[in-house]
């Protein structure tokens, strides 16, 4: 009996509570109006909830009365909404909205849907609450932004679940629903380092910079940076800082992508790209420390520093990896077939030159059942050394080479350091796949 009457009570004082919630929000932004001149307060919001509750469960199976006391509700709160539009000349309509959802999802709460009501309801009070946030970034979106939005929901809410999810082509090796996945995850990836970093902003210091601009591109950081530093001499230290802090956050983004595609992966690959990070981020830290009395007198100008970064998305540019990545997969099972182990190793060679992400990508796809897991870790940290030490030969050539020292040379410690554990047998060579 007492468990019965808890199955009840519980998701009505639930549809309580969200109502009261809300309410309190609303009349907070409200509060500094007379009482009576707003459509809704605290105590209205949470009888709409309790309201809300009851009739959920007075419904029955049909749900027919939530209907009806819904058209009632929303009726009443309109009247109320076009009597204070009159009054106040406000067309907003938040608060009208408001109302209703109250009821809605305090319908819901006793409906079966107690958890995703109040889910439900936590989304709708971070909505209200950051009211000033959002419209700031609204007016600060570029018309590109809006684009690069778009498409990403484009690519994977629209084209990604039509796709076939069968291989195809030589060896039945092109997957278009993996492929486009694949596609899906690194556009995701990219797309909110980008706008973590236009949130942030750069006047976060150079480790935030770093870190941000390295989930959309550690590449496009180091050239931008490597050229402004060769003009400007007075800030490169904290130029060099944050190249490294973008170059070592490549690793746990190597991490996250590999093993989501395949989590077989996890254990043996996180030590070396665990250290390589842990190496990289420390001589940026150090290299911070040691010049932070020149930092402090000569600031770098916040809005000299670019970071390099463009579109977030752009639909050409997905069509071209989904492009790469499917030519890496099959030169990956030619060379395979060609030249065993080696072959794999010599693409990944040559695929770090340009681009880790595509044969982390592949290499992650095809083991345990095309390629060992221990010559997938081996690809993808060579295509991750070799892509870093470019990365730092690139600074040298642009920046000149006292500038490219501070990059390079931890670069080149990360990589060893990475290779001694692999071949000290680490959890790589040493058979514990």
């Amino acid at each position: 009996m007492l468990d019965s009457q808890l199955v009840t009570t519980i998701p009505v004082l639930v549809a309580f509570a969200q109502g009261l919630l809300i309410g309190l929000e609303r009349g907070w932004r409200q509060r500094r109006e007379k009482d009576g001149a707003r459509i809704a307060g605290f105590r209205t919001y949470g009888l709409l909830g309790l309201m809300g509750g009851f009739t959920g469960l007075l419904a029955g199976d049909e749900g027919l009365l939530v209907g009806l006391v819904l058209i009632a509700i929303t009726l009443f709160l309109l009247i109320g909404h076009l009597i204070e539009m009159a009054r106040n000349n406000d067309i907003g309509m938040t608060s009208l909205v408001a109302g209703i959802l109250t009821f809605i999802l305090g319908a819901a709460a006793c409906r079966g849907y107690t958890g995703e009501s109040a889910a439900a309801t936590v989304l709708v009070l971070f909505l209200l609450n950051y009211k000033a946030p959002v419209h700031a970034a609204l007016r600060a979106l570029k018309p590109h932004e809006l684009q690069a939005t778009l498409k990403l929901l484009l690519i994977s809410v629209v084209i990604l679940p039509v796709l076939p999810n069968t291989g195809m082509g030589p060896w039945q090796a092109i997957n278009p629903y993996q492929v486009w996945w694949m596609v899906v995850l690194i556009s995701a990836i990219s797309f909110c380092g980008y706008f973590a970093m236009r949130i942030v902003g750069q006047q976060k210091g150079a480790l935030l910079t770093g870190l941000l601009a390295g989930l959309a591109s550690s590449t496009a950081l180091t050239l931008s940076f490597s050229r402004l530093a060769r003009e400007e001499t007075e800030g490169q230290n904290v130029l060099a800082a944050s190249i490294l802090v973008a170059c070592g956050t490549m690793f746990p983004r190597i991490l996250v992508v590999s093993t989501v595609l395949n989590e077989a992966l996890l254990t043996i690959i996180a030590p070396p790209l665990l250290i390589m990070t842990a190496v990289i981020y420390g001589s940026a830290g150090l290299l911070l420390w040691r010049h932070r009395g020149q930092i402090k007198q000569h600031p770098q100008p916040e809005q000299k520093r670019k970071t390099g970064l463009k579109n977030p998305l752009d639909l050409t540019t997905a069509l071209l990896f989904a492009f790469v990545l499917v030519v890496i997969m099959l030169l990956s099972l030619w060379l395979k077939t060609l030249l065993g182990d080696s072959g794999v190793l010599i693409l990944s060679f040559l695929s770090g030159i340009t681009d880790v992400d595509p044969i982390t990508l592949t290499l992650s796809r095809m083991a345990p059942d095309g390629i060992t897991l221990t010559l997938a870790t081996l690809g993808i940290l060579l295509a991750a050394s070799v892509n870093s030490l470019v990365k730092g030969g690139l600074a040298c050539s642009i920046a000149g080479m006292r500038f490219g020292l501070q990059l390079l040379l931890p670069l080149v410690m990360a990589v060893v350091l990475a290779a001694l554990w692999v071949l000290s047998g680490g959890g790589v060579l040493n058979g514990t796949m």
